[in-house]
């Protein structure tokens, strides 16, 4: 399913670059508060196409309640039934928790995906052993648990990903989407956390049929539990002993018969 988006021009190009030279911001710390690369704001500026899910983040980078020339109908658009046929819609989640729940899958696994081959270039570029602290913008380093910031290399991002592409294929088979290790469960946590922004940008909460599904608190619903805000987002040291320590992430320690 190809991503909505606003088309570019170049008169939408300059009032970015205009409002972004009024608020004295350098590239660098436009995209950074927008949560995207320098490389992908260089492409806004330049009047390439805008990306409905990136919308909330220039608006937030450049004090803009909409973007120049749209109004809050522009965003309008985003909706469960067009999702219905995305690649990584999960009938799994759609049955046992909504629409809202297989939307927020399928579009913030989109987002999600942006933002490692986005790091993932950067990283690559970049001696071996550097980790996402050291990128001049990276949305994953802002969002992941920051015990382990020293963990996020290359290779951590890559299994990522590879984890995240497991996942999308498991939602378009039907199959099941418990998570059986931390890497899945911050995977939909995360997923959850981009697609909530996405939705509440098109006042998607209006746009579900079932009344019923529509909370964003499907995904501990899922899980079972909050473990993993309680554990990897509160102001806790985690041994490594703990199930939760970096160390065991891709351990499947969940939803085993021996956990059973």
């Amino acid at each position: 399913m190809a991503q909505k988006t606003i088309q570019g021009n170049k008169e939408l190009a300059r009032q970015i670059k205009s409002r972004r030279n009024e608020l004295r911001l350098t590239i660098e710390e436009a995209a950074s508060r927008a949560g995207v690369g320098t490389k992908t704001w260089c492409r806004y500026e330049a009047g390439e196409s805008i990306r409905m899910d990136k919308c909330k983040g220039i608006c937030k980078a450049l004090n803009w309640r909409v973007l120049p020339e749209q109004d809050e109908d522009t965003y309008d658009g985003i909706s469960a039934r067009e999702y219905k046929n995305h690649e990584a819609w999960s009938l799994f989640l759609e049955n046992a928790f909504g629409d809202r729940a297989a939307m927020s899958f399928a579009a913030g696994s989109d987002i999600l995906l942006d933002h490692i081959n986005e790091d993932l270039a950067e990283l690559a570029s970049i001696p071996i052993g550097s980790h996402l602290g050291q990128l001049s913008v990276s949305w994953l380093c802002e969002n992941l648990p920051k015990q382990f910031l020293m963990h996020y290399d290359y290779d951590f991002l890559y299994q990522m990903k590879c984890s995240l592409e497991s996942m999308r294929q498991r939602a378009k088979y039907g199959h099941s989407m418990t998570a059986y290790s931390v890497m899945e469960e911050l995977l939909l946590y995360l997923c959850n956390e981009e697609a909530t922004a996405l939705i509440e940008l098109g006042s998607g909460i209006n746009r579900f049929e079932d009344d019923n599904t529509v909370s964003e608190e499907w995904v501990f619903d899922l899980l079972g539990d909050a473990d993993i805000v309680s554990y990897l987002y509160a102001d806790l040291y985690l041994s490594s002993e703990h199930p939760y320590h970096f160390s065991h992430w891709s351990d499947q320690q969940f939803y085993t018969e021996q956990s059973e």
